[in-house]
């Protein structure tokens, strides 16, 4: 039982993450696939992530109040709630493994690819609000699930709109595993602190997080809307501080970037190499075309689902291009990236250059990341379990309660192939998401023009 098991999560791995060789370096299909629809729907939109920016934030400014429009929290709250699951320790370890993997060209290529993910963004989250639906208590309920289920019911194959919007859900419930974000936040915390015991950190994280999960909806928003910043602020502090330390070597840190990005060093594929390594950490950091983000924008109040797609833009703005790109150019300023350290050892190792207490305060940020990543993704397990098994008391209840159960374990026990597959279950979410996304385009780009032609007039 348990060898059958373990072949079976080996072939679901190899299947997800199968390799292409591009240019002479070996790339994730599952990457490029994610990839293309960026490039596509930038065009096809006519580059929302240049005209759209400024509207972002003035739809912020002018959200609508509690009353005026559907939905369950504001504007804000559903952006910051994606960014808590969005912004998450990937963040941090990842950027140091992308510079690792493609030196400090990554870092270009990974600000030039968050980008393009904006549009992915936008599309799915505006799609998300158009479809969501309404339950008996008045609670609005949203994601790609929906999406494919009345899309292609409209198109005359309904049984396939409930089967590949079955696919999606199920797949979120293993994607909502929260066990890795655990594990990781307790190897951190132990390092500084010394604490060795892993249950203990278990349960007081899970007992953090069930203060918010069962609080609703309203509590989810309350509580993003005032960590994200404050988490993002603190983070920013360190990476600020680094680059301060040392300023006279920025130019030739950006010189480095640039070059790495354009002819290359990277350990394997030189230029294609940072591009390649870069790409992978953008795809990977902004989420943008597996749609888990759409289940936090479905609760935003408004009537106008293109105005919460401006909104759900500046979520690769913030989270992939300030937040990775900063903490990416501070490893290069800080000479840590090459040292042999490895994940986010070499983070550590650059706020250890600050300060001595400086690694405690990577410490706090590494709490904070997981912390409001757990509560977002318990959020989407929560959704994605509704869709399956209704969205009753009882329903929800027992997944909060299976949710908080699970968090204890997670940080004491060998993740192994718990890692597999929670891996692969998140990018099995963007096979039907991005195919609902491409058989929406022309909807889309028509929804947006006429949404355009509204504001002006």
């Amino acid at each position: 039982m348990g060898e059958s098991f373990s072949r079976a999560v080996d072939a679901l791995s190899a299947a997800v993450f199968f390799k292409v060789t591009l240019l002479g370096v070996q790339i994730e299909l599952i990457v490029l696939y994610l990839a293309l629809p960026m490039l596509f729907f930038t065009l096809w939109l006519g580059f929302p992530n240049i005209r759209c920016v400024g509207h972002a934030f003035r739809v912020l400014r002018n959200q609508p109040r509690e009353g005026e429009a559907k939905g369950d929290v504001s504007q804000f709250a559903a952006l910051t709630t994606a960014l808590a699951g969005t912004i998450g320790l990937g963040n941090i370890a990842g950027v140091a493994v992308a510079l690792t993997m493609g030196g400090p060209g990554a870092i270009l290529w990974m600000f030039v690819i968050g980008w393009f993910a904006m549009t992915v963004k936008m599309a799915e989250v505006t799609l998300g609000l158009k479809y969501r639906v309404v339950d008996d208590r008045g609670h609005v309920h949203g994601g790609p699930m929906y999406v494919l289920k009345t899309v292609l019911g409209r198109m005359g194959w309904p049984k396939l709109g409930l089967i590949l919007g079955g696919f999606y859900a199920f797949f979120a419930l293993f994607g909502a595993i929260p066990m890795v974000q655990v594990n990781q936040s307790f190897a951190q915390v132990s390092v500084v602190t010394g604490l060795a015991n892993g249950w203990a950190y278990g349960i007081f994280l899970a007992f953090c997080v069930a203060l918010v999960t069962i609080g609703g909806a309203h509590w989810l928003g309350e509580f993003s809307k005032r960590l994200t910043p404050l988490k993002v602020a603190v983070y920013l502090i360190g990476v600020v501080a680094i680059l301060l330390l040392h300023a006279d070597r920025i130019p030739a840190a950006l010189g480095l970037i640039f070059e790495g990005a354009l002819t290359g060093s990277a350990a394997t594929g030189g230029a294609v190499g940072a591009f390649v390594a870069g790409m992978r950490r953008a795809v990977f950091a902004s989420e943008a075309g597996v749609g888990s983000a759409v289940m936090a924008h479905s609760l935003a109040r408004t009537d106008e689902p293109v105005s919460e797609g401006m909104v759900a833009l500046l979520e690769p703005l913030l989270g992939t291009m300030v937040v990775c790109a900063l903490g990416g150019l501070a490893l290069v300023v800080a000479g840590t990236w090459n040292d042999g350290s490895q994940g986010i050892a070499i983070t550590s190792a650059a706020f250890g250059q600050v300060a001595g207490w400086f690694p405690w305060l990577l410490a706090v940020v590494v709490f904070l990341f997981a912390y409001s990543t757990l509560v977002a993704w318990g959020f989407y397990g929560l959704q994605a379990w509704g869709y399956l098994f209704g969205h009753g008391r009882k329903a929800q209840w027992s997944y909060k309660i299976l949710y908080i159960v699970a968090l204890p374990p997670a940080a004491v026990i060998d993740l192994g192939r718990v890692v597999d597959i929670v891996d692969s279950s998140f990018f099995l979410m963007a096979i039907p998401n991005v195919i609902a996304l491409y058989l929406c385009a022309r909807e889309l780009r028509r929804d947006v023009r006429k949404y355009w032609a509204r504001v002006r007039s």
